[in-house]
């Protein structure tokens, strides 16, 4: 289900309500946005594994190219992230595996943590090469009932508003209770590597 977020009227997804003069639309999905936190998206792996020093960067790795897929058409809403991974090798010689873990979260009205998935992705390196790249997915469950708002508060949302009106000017979103409805509604499905104190240190710092 789809419905406007800010001042309605009889104007497309981000256009110009002509006939109202007042405010721009827009749409809400239920299905869960995707994202990756910051400090999590790449991954360092040093060998000894307590050097910092440049040349003992043994493997690098990067997320990238997440998309969604999302099925919001029964009571439970069910999403799927993929994403590659790819990773790069300091010495090239002989082929080699190595796992890296990440992790999976759905996220709700930006803080909380309502569940959270951990897997692996296995990136295969050719004999002589430097990269390679893999594959890795993530998928989530949200309840519908959950990102529904409230009649009243979708009401102050979709109200259609007139110039002249007192409140013409004022978007929805500025009113605490809807702003705390809909993020209370809102939720995100969350990728990253899982990483270790160090490396999520290491991340922030350099």
């Amino acid at each position: 289900m789809a419905f406007a977020t800010l001042l309605a009227g009889c104007a497309g997804n981000n256009e110009i309500d002509v006939e109202s003069g007042v405010g721009i639309t827009a749409t809400r999905s239920a299905c869960p946005a995707a994202g990756i936190p910051v400090h999590t998206g790449d991954i360092t792996v040093f060998n000894p594994l307590t050097s910092r020093d440049a040349a003992a960067i043994d493997i690098t790795a990067n997320i990238t190219n997440l998309r969604t897929q999302c099925n919001d058409q029964g009571e439970q809403i069910f999403a799927i992230a993929s994403f590659d991974v790819q990773a790069s090798r300091r010495n090239p010689a002989g082929a080699r595996q190595v796992t890296l873990p990440y992790f999976s979260t759905v996220v709700q009205g930006g803080s909380s943590v309502v569940a959270k998935r951990l897997g692996s992705v296995t990136i295969n390196f050719a004999d002589g090469e430097y990269r390679a790249q893999a594959s890795g997915r993530a998928s989530a469950y949200v309840s519908r009932a959950a990102v529904t708002l409230p009649a009243e508060i979708e009401q102050q949302i979709t109200r259609r508003r007139k110039a002249g009106d007192t409140d013409a000017a004022v978007d929805p979103m500025t009113i605490p209770e809807v702003r705390a409805a809909v993020q209370r509604a809102t939720f995100e499905l969350l990728v990253g590597f899982q990483l270790s104190q160090d490396q999520l240190r290491y991340n922030v710092t350099r």
